[in-house]
């Protein structure tokens, strides 16, 4: 057992470390635009459709279906939001916290049908301001690979941003 939970505590802290290394100096309804083009690019190597929406002050600015998404991925992507936006911590962190405590969404007073912990959600940070928005994706049927795809393109458009 204690080799489970020294293992979820590690997967927390590196999720956690990933939100404090993809902190922004400045953030743009265009920075939104090549974040969700980025994302819709790497989502191309996978054999299932995407769902991208990116929100900055509770606007949503960037949104797309790839062709064959399905109805239900508008509300995976409201779930997701929903999860980033309260718990300021992307989705995937919130399951994993949720899951070291034993808890469910129940037990923290949240309905299923408007929180989703798993991957795909992720918060916009902007340094010295705090959480400005949310980016997040649905559609691939491994959690992970929804988190993977959001910080690869995070990643991407920071180093951009950067000149590098």
């Amino acid at each position: 057992m204690k080799i489970v939970n020294d293992q979820a505590h590690a997967e927390y802290q590196r999720l956690s470390e990933q939100e404090k290394e993809l902190v922004f100096t400045s953030f743009s309804r265009a920075d939104a635009l090549d974040l969700g083009l980025l994302m819709l690019e790497r989502a191309k190597s996978y054999p299932d459709p995407v769902a991208v929406e990116i929100t900055i002050n509770g606007l949503v600015v960037f949104r797309h279906f790839s062709d064959g998404s399905l109805l239900d991925s508008e509300l995976w992507l409201q779930r997701k939001r929903n999860t980033v936006d309260l718990m300021a911590m992307s989705s995937l962190r919130f399951m994993n916290w949720l899951d070291r405590s034993g808890k469910e969404l129940t037990d923290r007073k949240l309905d299923p049908a408007d929180y989703a912990a798993g991957g795909g959600g992720f918060p916009i940070v902007l340094a010295g301001t705090g959480m400005i928005g949310s980016v997040c994706i649905s559609g691939l049927p491994n959690h992970i690979d929804d988190h993977q795809i959001v910080v690869d393109a995070l990643t991407a458009l920071k180093a951009r941003k950067a000149g590098r």
